[in-house]
């Protein structure tokens, strides 16, 4: 903690004192090495701290950590805790993820309705896995009634983003033309 600004240490002095902002602003620092050593365990206790005040960034990323048991023991209960807190509120990382836990029954059963649900919110926001997802759902029929030209749709809506895996599956789509046909 040598090389620590004194932005970093008036955001550490805040958070000790109890602000929520800088108790998530010290999260991220900590899950990202920011001027501290990266320390999983340390971001996971500020990220809680900042959730509990209503900070929903930091209920995002708290899911985050619990998804992928990044310094506190993974929990897909917790994370759909988490996620299902700020996606309410309408933080459409929260949504896209949350929907993704409901298309993989990851602490909740599995329900391809609840994910289209999340995922449809996610997507009009322009989150670009959210979009991927939701054009996934549509191939397939999960949660929706199968139309591949909402697919496409969703599934280029992503890729103009740069979604490499949207990219791949627009080139197998347009290689594979004939499951169009049978959307008539």
């Amino acid at each position: 903690m040598s090389n620590i600004t004194q932005t970093q240490k008036q955001t550490i002095r805040l958070a000790e004192q109890g602000f929520a902002e800088a108790r998530f602003n010290l999260g991220v620092m900590y899950a990202n090495g920011l001027g501290v050593p990266q320390d999983y365990k340390a971001a996971a206790k500020w990220y809680t701290l900042a959730a509990k005040q209503g900070i929903v960034e930091a209920q995002n990323n708290l899911g985050v950590m619990y998804k992928n048991g990044q310094g506190v023991p993974q929990d897909y209960k917790a994370a759909v805790k988490w996620y299902t807190l700020a996606a309410k509120q309408g933080i459409a990382e929260a949504q896209s993820n949350l929907g993704v836990m409901y298309a993989n029954g990851q602490g909740v059963p599995q329900d391809y309705k609840a994910a289209v649900k999340w995922t449809t919110l996610a997507a009009e926001q322009k989150i670009a896995l959210a979009q991927y997802n939701l054009g996934k759902m549509y191939y397939k029929g999960h949660g929706v009634p199968q139309d591949y030209k909402a697919a496409v749709k969703w599934t280029t809506l992503a890729a103009e983003q740069g979604n490499a895996d949207a990219m791949y599956n627009l080139k197998w789509m347009a290689a594979n033309k004939n499951w169009e046909e049978n959307d008539e």
